[in-house]
């Protein structure tokens, strides 16, 4: 299934990334922030399943933000997965 997510809080607009039948995340793609750090989060996360990618992400700041790309990927997912 295909999910797009609005971030709030970061430099990222737009975060879009497919869920597959097992639950494991594929082709992550970020519109705007950091783009080589955000290139590098999408393929170190790819393959990895929902509950990996929001334990690995979830809660990681940027700078003096209460939240970062990252998390904001992991909290879109982990409200999916209360909703599924």
């Amino acid at each position: 299934m295909h999910y797009t997510f609005y971030p709030k809080g970061v430099c990222s607009t737009q975060i879009d990334l497919d869920v597959d039948d097992n639950g494991r995340v594929h082709n992550i793609a970020y519109t705007g922030g950091c783009n080589g750090n955000l290139k590098a989060l999408s393929a170190l996360a790819e393959g990895l399943t929902v509950a990996e990618v929001v334990n690995k992400l979830y809660g990681i700041t940027c700078g003096f933000k209460g939240t970062s790309c990252s998390d904001q990927l992991a909290r879109n997912l982990k409200a999916t997965l209360k909703e599924a």
